[in-house]
């Protein structure tokens, strides 16, 4: 489980992509985006990690962050049940939040793709992390930038369910 309150629990860049996600709390800014307080503490000084369409990001430009490699060889680990977490989308130009399943070899499996304006407010998901064999395999977040200065993606709760 990485509720984001200390830091990323493992969680890692991608180093082939545009950007970075970032580590944030909703305390008020200037411009003001992302949302009002994070999932888990339901607090403006709570964290999570968003990314926000910039002058400094294109449309079009991704952030990625995977976690650490999930194994199946492990006989508690042969059924990996899935994957739940809390997403919040909110701009009428916010770009698109994508959930990939990655082997090993780099092979990727998309999972979830949602695009456009959700809601102001957190939203829960749960996915299915499917398989054959003994592969192991990662799960990646990738979010892709919209057009849009005040709009943006955050995640928080991140939870592998225990047979993971």
């Amino acid at each position: 489980h990485c509720n984001f309150e200390f830091d990323l629990c493992g969680w890692k860049q991608d180093e082939n992509d545009d950007f970075d996600w970032k580590l944030r709390t909703s305390v008020p800014r200037k411009l003001s985006t992302g949302p009002a307080t994070d999932h888990t503490l339901q607090e403006p000084f709570g964290h999570y990690i968003f990314i926000k369409s910039s002058f400094l990001q294109l449309p079009g430009q991704k952030a990625r962050i995977s976690s650490p490699f999930l194994s199946r060889r492990n006989k508690d680990c042969k059924v990996c049940e899935g994957i739940f977490f809390y997403y919040h989308m909110h701009g009428p130009h916010v770009g698109s939040l994508v959930v990939y399943q990655r082997t090993a070899v780099k092979h990727e499996k998309i999972l979830f793709n949602l695009t456009g304006n959700q809601g102001n407010f957190w939203q829960q998901k749960a996915l299915i992390l499917a398989g054959d064999g003994d592969e192991d395999f990662q799960v990646v977040f990738e979010g892709i930038a919209g057009k849009g200065p005040k709009d943006g993606i955050a995640l928080d709760d991140l939870t592998l369910s225990k047979e993971c």
